[in-house]
């Protein structure tokens, strides 16, 4: 028995411990929404030729993510949320942008991917370095993914400004496999783009060609010799998800469709601040009223489902964090039902409780029956909730998919908190402290 206890005590301190790890610092680790702290909100839409089928549409949409990744990591942007909707759509939130007709502006504009040469001369590259770029050439920083997937600059490039060919001559990019096993990305240009980047390469054997997708290095691969035909193949060592980006990144080059901006939304930040103060408020008060009633109405117990609450709470945000959510005010409500959902379920227990203590029963069996006979009844109620939060997460957009991600996880963390750690609490102190009398 007593084993029994250290193993679900250690479940219920070790969920305690990862969900504080998961928030702390929550200044970092919790993402606000746009209705929290501002920003831009954009959807746009892939111009598509009539009678497209519909996985190049979808093809599309996937090369142009990659293009608006690609140009607002170059705006800085800390937290944005880029997302496919449906097949051809795509929707934007920005949060805590400082210049947001600039941002809007940018993300409009057409791709450009361009190969440029990289100058391996130590000479230049030292004067470049110092200030002093020589003319004809820029000095461009290599960027690579941090933990938080942002990009950073790395070491600089010399680069020549003019481009040895542009993306607009790509056909298709796809990955494959090299002889060793490793994944690489296979090029097809078109007649005209065969021709060229064969003379390209024929003049450059063991030179570096930059991809550059909208100002940004994204590979430097070595050219090893004359490539005809059109077809060429880059290889690097590449995991299978880098080949992957890389080949949509060559695509982009090649995107025949144009994005436009059918949605835009400007979010000042001193609506988003009122929105917190509100919502915050709101679910403080109501927590308060929770908290002071489950006390007066079920003493000793109610102070275990206040415990419940918050524990049931502090699961809700640190799951939110880990899985790198949005908190929104949709989302702040969906937290407030969930408090009603999980005291709800405790109510029903401690009723139920109260029952078989009046017809006889010791306080232990007392408790197993109600917290047996209670089972069903949460789990109807929490079920069909939970089903209701999953659509709304599944299929709704902006701040209905917020409210149903709360809502959800909210729900799930219930039926820990509101039956697995109040009755192992319960339990514990009936068995250790030989309770005889139990008041509820």
């Amino acid at each position: 028995m007593k084993r029994e206890f250290l193993i679900k005590f250690g479940v219920i301190l070790a969920v305690i411990g990862l969900c504080i790890y998961s928030i702390y610092p929550p200044e970092k680790k919790i993402k606000k929404g746009l209705d929290l702290q501002g920003g831009v909100h954009i959807v746009l839409e892939i111009e598509k030729e009539k009678n497209v089928d519909a996985k190049l549409t979808s093809d599309l949409t996937e090369r142009a993510l990659e293009i608006i990744r690609n140009r607002i990591d170059a705006l800085g942007v800390a937290e944005p949320i880029i997302q496919k909707e449906g097949i051809d759509r795509i929707v934007v939130d920005l949060p805590g942008v400082q210049n947001p007709e600039k941002a809007i502006e940018i993300i409009g504009q057409t791709a450009l991917l361009e190969f440029k040469l990289v100058e391996e001369n130590e000479n230049l590259y030292k004067q470049a370095l110092s200030g002093n770029i020589p003319e004809g050439y820029e000095l461009v920083y290599m960027k690579e993914k941090d933990e938080r997937g942002i990009y950073r600059e790395t070491y600089p490039l010399l680069l020549k400004k003019e481009p040895e060919i542009t993306g607009k001559y790509i056909v298709d990019a796809y990955v494959g496999y090299d002889r060793t096993g490793f994944p690489d990305v296979n090029l097809i240009f078109d007649k005209e783009g065969a021709k060229i980047f064969e003379e390209v390469t024929a003049k450059n054997i063991g030179k570096r060609l930059a991809i550059v997708l909208d100002g940004v290095v994204k590979s430097t691969p070595q050219i090893k010799e004359r490539i005809p035909e059109g077809k060429a193949v880059i290889t690097g060592k590449f995991t299978l998800a880098e080949a992957k980006e890389l080949a949509i990144v060559l695509r982009s080059g090649a995107l025949p469709a144009k994005l436009n901006i059918i949605y835009q939304e400007i979010i000042g930040p001193t609506l988003g601040k009122e929105y917190i103060q509100k919502g915050v408020k709101a679910s403080l008060y109501g927590a308060i009223i929770v908290v002071i009633f489950m006390i007066f109405y079920y003493l000793y117990f109610g102070l275990l489902a206040d415990f419940a609450l918050a524990l049931n709470i502090l699961i809700l945000i640190g799951v939110i964090c880990a899985i790198k959510g949005v908190l929104t005010l949709p989302g702040i409500a969906g937290i407030a039902l969930t408090c009603g959902m999980a005291v709800d379920a405790n109510i029903l227990i401690f009723e139920r409780i109260r029952e078989e203590l009046k017809s006889g029963k010791s306080p232990k069996a007392s408790v197993d029956a109600g917290y047996y006979k209670a089972w069903s009844a949460i789990i109807d109620s929490n079920i069909t909730t939970l089903i209701t939060g999953l659509i709304l997460f599944t299929f709704g957009e902006g701040p209905i998919k917020g409210f149903g991600l709360t809502l959800s996880i909210g729900i799930i963390a219930n039926l820990f908190t509101a039956v697995f750690v109040t009755k192992t609490i319960v339990d514990w102190i009936i068995i250790n402290r030989k309770i005889e009398r139990l008041r509820i």
